[in-house]
This record gives structure tokens, sequence and C-alpha cells, in this order.
């Protein structure tokens, strides 16, 4: 009979220990199972993170696209001319790309007259032609992005051979208004 009870302690034990395992080994699972939700959702947010960078950068990539096209665009307009008729229209060809201040327009488009009312530009037989330039662009800041252009210029006067000169233009572009906001020729400040 001894034996017998020898079996069944033994048995007990097996199925008390057998219990504590299971039970151990569902509190892990348990863990387990919490464990992967987290991680699930830490990959979902990490996605959506992700997501959003990309949009980020997808959209930078575009307005800093832009802004360099609208410099080169204005370099284009403002540094071609032949005569005082297209000196005069300089400006009517980039309105829509720029957001300046009066002064900044007066200072950039002024009238080529002289101090007599005559044309400077067909008295002087001044004409310039835009002929290449190099755009660069640097980080996003408050929403404006900067740019830098290099623009080589062939000028020529009635009394002047032609010349090719490198000018630098400056400027500001607004990714709200998609506008140059600023320009400055030949300044670095």
């Amino acid at each position: 009979m001894q034996g017998v009870r020898f079996n069944f302690t033994i048995c007990r034990l097996l199925l008390v220990s057998l219990g504590i395992t299971m039970s151990i080994t569902n509190h892990k699972r348990s863990q387990i199972a919490e464990v992967r939700k987290e991680v699930s959702q830490v990959d979902k947010t990490q996605k959506h993170v992700t997501t959003q960078i990309d949009n980020l950068q997808t959209t930078y990539n575009a307005n800093d696209a832009t802004a360099k096209s609208k410099l080169l665009e204005f370099a284009k307009a403002y540094y071609t001319f032949s005569s005082q008729s297209d000196y005069d229209k300089r400006f009517s060809k980039v309105s829509d790309i720029l957001s300046l201040s009066n002064d900044q327009n007066n200072q950039l488009f002024d009238s080529g007259l002289d101090a007599t009312g005559g044309s400077r530009i067909d008295n002087l037989g001044l004409t310039s032609e835009y002929q290449t330039a190099t755009g660069y662009t640097s980080d996003l800041d408050n929403q404006t992005i900067e740019s830098l252009a290099t623009v080589v210029v062939k000028t020529s006067g009635a009394a002047q051979k032609a010349i090719n000169q490198t000018v630098l233009l400056h400027g500001w572009f607004d990714i709200k208004t998609q506008k140059l906001t600023s320009i400055k020729i030949n300044q670095i400040q």
C-alpha cells in the first residue's frame, strides 16, 4: 500500500508541477502576446512617421526645384533685352512669380531713362542676353527657401564689344505663396 501511496504522491506532485508550469507558460504567453501587440503599435507608428517624413521630403524637393526654376526664370527675363521696349517689358514677364517690396521693385526695375528722360538703353545701344545659369538652394527656414544662381550674361553696347559677365543672384522663395519674396544681385548679405 505504501507503493501505491508513493505513486499517488508522485502523481500529485507531477500534476501540481504541471499545473505550475502551465500557469507560468500561460503567463509568459500572455506577456509575449502583449509585447507583440506593442511591437505592432510601434511598427504602425513608425510607418506613419516614415510616411510623414517621405511626404515632407517630397514636398521639400518639389519646392526646392520650384525655387530654383523661379529664380532662373527671373534671370532669363531680367537679363534679356535689346531695346528700351524689351527693357520695359521685363517686369511684366516675371510679375506673377514675384512678391517683392515696392522699394525692391523700383530698385530692380528702373525706367532705363537718363536724366533728360531719354532712353539709356536705345541711346547707348545696350543689349543683354541671358546665356546660362546654375541654381542652388539651401535649407528651408520659416517657410522660405534660399536660392542662389550664378548667371552668365552676354552684354554689349554701341561702342562696346560683346562680353560675357557672371552675375550672382540671391533669392528667397516663399513655399506658401510660391513666389520670390526678395532678390539681391551681386550681394552676399
